[in-house]
C-alpha cells in the first residue's frame, strides 16, 4: 500500500546547489539528517568554491519540503544567500538507496 501512495504522488529528482556560509558549519550533516527525517535519498558534498551542491529524489511533496528547508533554513550556524535548483524531472524509481554525504 505504501509504494502504491508514492506511486500516486509521483517521484522527483532535483539537482540543488547552495550558496552562503555553507562550509565548516555542519550544513552537509545536517542536510542528510533532514532528508532522512523526510524519507528522501540522494547526496550532498561541498564543492571546491565554496557551496555545497547534491541531489534529492523522492516524493514531490516531500522534495519541495526539502527545497524550502535548503532556501531558508540549513544548519544553525549556516548563512544561506542562494539556493539554486536544476535538472527537476519525473523519476520511476529511485536512484539512489539513502542520503550520503559524498567526501
Amino acid at each position: 500500500a505504501e509504494a502504491a501512495m508514492a506511486e500516486g504522488e509521483g517521484l522527483v529528482s532535483v539537482d540543488y546547489e547552495v550558496s552562503g556560509r555553507v562550509q565548516g558549519v555542519f550544513f552537509r550533516k545536517y542536510t542528510q539528517g533532514e532528508a532522512k527525517r523526510l524519507g528522501l535519498v540522494g547526496w550532498v558534498q561541498n564543492t571546491s568554491h565554496g557551496t555545497v551542491q547534491g541531489q534529492i529524489q523522492g516524493p514531490t511533496a516531500r522534495v519541495r519540503e526539502l527545497q524550502e528547508w535548503l532556501r531558508k533554513k540549513g544548519s544553525p550556524q549556516s548563512r544561506i544567500s542562494r539556493a539554486e535548483f536544476s535538472n527537476e524531472k519525473k523519476i520511476a524509481a529511485l536512484e539512489h538507496t539513502d542520503f550520503q554525504i559524498l567526501k
